[in-house]
C-alpha cells in the first residue's frame, strides 16, 4: 500500500493543539507521547503503584474467561500470560460495539492499539499487550444500531437494527434476534457488489452472528476473527465478571464524590479559559456515575444528601449506596469521565489510544486523576486514513482535483459546477440570462407608459411579464437538465469521488463500514492496514490501495 500524509480539520480545536502545539496543553495533559522520558516515566510510575490497582491475577482470569468465548486465538492465550506477570503494561482504548463493527475508525483504532504496544515494547524492553476496551455498557442504541455502505448508485446506504422502546439499557444486554440478524446481513448482500471475495466474505459474518445474541458479542467476534492473531485482548465494560474488581474504585468514587465534581468543574473552567469548548458536559449535582435499574441505565444526581435519578426512579444515601455497590456491583456502571479512572485502576495502562473527541474529553480528567493520586497515562492519538481507490485517483486527476478540494464541500461545489458550465459550448446559459435582460428592458418600459391609458394595465403588464420570465426560467431550467443527462457520466465522476472520500461531508472514516473494503479487497485487507507504519501522533494519510 502506497500510503501519504493528507491534512484535515478533525473539528476538535483542542486535539489538534494535543497534536500539534502540546506545550500549549500540557498542563491538561501531562507527558507527550512524542517524548522518549514520558514513556520510561510512566513505565516507572505503574511499577512503583501495582499495589493500587486491581489484583492482576484475578483480572487475567476474568478476561480469560472472556476471550476464551470470544476471542480464543493462541497469540490471545500468550499475550494473558503475558499480562499476568507483574511488570507488563498495556496499551489500550476502545469503542462502542456498533453494527458489523460500526464505521472504518473503529478498525484503525485496533490497529493503532497493536502497532503502539509493539512500538513501547521495543522502546522499553518490556513486554506491552494491547486491550480494546468494547464500551458495552452504554446505552445510546441510536449510536450503535446502524452502518452506512455506498451502494453501486452512488447511495450511501443505512443499515440498521432499530429499536423502538424507550427503555435505557445497555448496548451488551440488549438482544438482537436471529430474524434481525438476517435482515441486517441480507441488506449487506444486496449492497454490496459482486467479487470474488463476497460469498465466503457473507458465509463469515452469517457464522458469526448465528452465534451472537447482541451487538457486543458479534463485535467481539469478528474482532476476535480479524485481531486475534496479533494478540489483541478484548474487554467488555459491562462484563459481570469485571463488576466485583472495579468496587472498590466505584467506592472511592462515592466517597470522594464531591471533590470528583469539583475537579471536574475546575478543569471545565480552566479549558474553557484558554478558549476551547469543554467536550464533555460536567453537569451540576452529577456524580459521574450509572445504577442500572430493572435493565435501565440511569444517571444518578446529588440532590439532597440523596443520589437520585432524573425520572426519581432510586434514590440512595451515600451509604446505601455504598451497600448497594457491595451487594449488586453490576448494578454500576460509568460515564464518560469516570471510565477514564476505571480503566487505570482496573489495567497497568501505559498508553490509550484515542481519538480526537475523546482527546478533548480526557482534557476534562487531569484533576480527577491526580485527587484520586493517579496519573494520566500517555495519550495516543488514533491513525487516521482516507482509502482512495486506483479508479478515483484517476478521476481526481482528469478533472485536476486535489485532496484539500474535495474536503472542502464549498470549492468542490464550485469546481463541479464550473466543469459543467464549460461544458455549455453554446453558451446557453449566458444567452438566456441576457435575453431576459433585454426582454426587460424593453417591456419595463411599455408598462409604465400603460398606466397612462389605464391604472390597471400596469398591475396587469406586471403580473404578464412575471410570467413570461417564469416561462423562460422553466426553459432555461430543462435546457440545464439536458446539458446534465448530457453530461451524466462526468458529473458521476464528482458524485463518487464526493461519497467515496467525503461522504456526508465527513471523514470517510467517520461513515463506511469495513464491510465494503474486505469484500473489494480481501480477507487480509487488514493485514495490509498492519504493514503501515506506525504514526505516533496520528496525522492524517491517504491509502492509495
Amino acid at each position: 500500500m502506497n500510503v501519504v500524509q493528507a491534512p484535515i480539520q478533525s473539528g476538535q480545536p483542542l486535539a489538534e493543539s494535543f497534536i500539534s502545539d502540546f506545550q500549549a496543553v500540557e498542563h491538561l495533559y501531562g507527558g507527550s507521547p512524542a517524548d522518549e522520558g514520558s514513556w520510561t516515566a510512566r513505565l516507572q510510575w505503574l511499577d512503583q503503584t501495582e499495589h493500587l490497582r486491581a489484583e492482576r491475577r484475578e483480572l487475567v482470569d476474568r478476561l480469560r474467561q472472556y476471550n476464551e468465548r470470544f476471542n480464543p486465538d493462541a497469540a490471545v492465550t500468550k499475550s494473558l500470560n503475558k499480562l499476568e506477570q507483574p511488570g507488563t503494561a498495556v496499551i489500550t482504548g476502545g469503542q462502542q460495539s456498533g453494527l458489523f463493527t460500526g464505521p472504518l475508525l473503529v478498525i484503525y483504532k485496533a490497529v493503532t492499539l497493536i502497532k503502539a504496544a509493539e512500538r513501547a515494547s521495543d522502546l522499553l524492553g518490556r513486554d506491552v499487550i494491547p486491550v480494546f476496551w468494547i464500551a458495552g455498557e452504554d446505552h445510546d442504541w441510536d449510536e450503535v444500531d446502524h452502518t452506512y455502505v455506498l451502494s453501486p448508485e452512488l447511495e450511501i446506504s443505512r443499515i440498521r437494527i432499530p429499536r423502538e422502546e424507550s427503555r435505557r439499557g445497555s448496548v451488551s444486554q440488549t438482544s438482537v434476534s436471529v430474524h434481525e440478524w438476517e435482515t441486517a446481513a441480507r441488506e449487506l448482500e444486496q449492497l454490496l457488489p459482486d467479487s470474488e471475495f463476497k460469498g465466503d466474505l457473507l458465509k463469515q459474518l452469517r457464522d458469526t452472528l448465528s452465534v451472537s445474541t447482541s451487538l457486543t458479542e458479534a463485535f467481539a467476534r469478528l474482532f476476535g476473527t480479524w485481531f486475534g492473531k496479533y494478540g489483541l485482548v478484548l474487554l467488555d465494560s459491562a462484563d459481570p465478571a469485571l463488576r466485583r474488581l472495579e468496587i472498590p474504585m466505584f467506592e472511592t468514587m462515592i466517597r470522594s464524590n464531591d471533590e470528583l465534581e469539583s475537579a471536574y468543574h475546575a478543569a471545565s473552567r480552566e479549558v474553557a479559559s484558554q478558549g476551547y469548548h469543554p467536550q464533555a458536559e460536567v453537569a451540576e449535582g452529577g456524580a459521574n456515575l450509572f445504577y442500572i435499574a430493572e435493565g435501565e441505565r440511569l444517571l444518578l444526581f446529588k440532590r439532597e444528601d440523596k443520589y437520585v435519578d432524573r425520572k426519581g426512579l432510586v434514590a440512595f444515601t451515600r451509604d446505601e449506596l455504598i451497600a448497594e455497590l457491595h451487594r449488586h456491583p453490576e448494578r454500576f456502571s460509568n460515564n464518560v469521565l469516570t471510565r477514564p479512572l476505571m480503566q487505570d485502576y482496573l489495567l497497568p495502562v501505559l498508553g490509550s489510544v484515542l481519538g480526537n473527541g475523546e482527546i478533548a474529553y480526557w482534557g476534562l480528567t487531569g484533576k480527577a486523576f491526580e485527587l484520586l493520586k493517579l496519573r494520566m497515562p500517555l495519550l495516543l492519538p488514533r491513525m487516521s486514513f482516507t482509502v482512495m481507490d486506483g479508479t478515483i485517483q484517476k478521476h481526481m486527476d482528469k478533472y485536476f482535483l486535489s485532496w484539500e478540494n474535495v474536503i472542502d464541500h464549498a470549492v468542490f461545489g464550485r469546481i463541479k459546477a464550473d466543469w459543467l458550465a464549460k461544458q455549455d459550448k453554446l453558451r446557453l446559459e449566458e444567452q438566456f440570462e441576457d435575453m431576459k435582460r433585454a426582454f426587460s428592458s424593453l417591456y419595463d418600459p411599455l408598462v409604465n407608459q400603460l398606466g397612462q391609458v389605464e391604472k390597471g394595465l400596469i398591475k396587469l403588464g406586471s403580473t404578464n411579464k412575471t410570467k413570461i420570465i417564469e416561462q423562460m426560467n422553466f426553459l432555461q431550467m430543462r435546457v440545464k437538465d439536458a446539458l446534465e443527462r448530457s453530461n451524466e457520466t462526468g458529473l458521476r465522476h464528482f458524485d463518487r469521488i464526493e461519497l467515496t472520500l467525503y461522504p456526508q461531508h465527513k471523514p470517510q472514516e467517520r461513515v463506511f463500514n469495513i464491510f465494503a473494503y474486505l469484500n473489494r479487497y480481501g480477507f487480509d485487507w487488514i493485514d495490509r492496514l498492519m504493514e503501515i507504519p506506525y504514526e505516533m501522533m496520528g496525522q492524517h494519510r491517504i491509502i492509495y490501495a
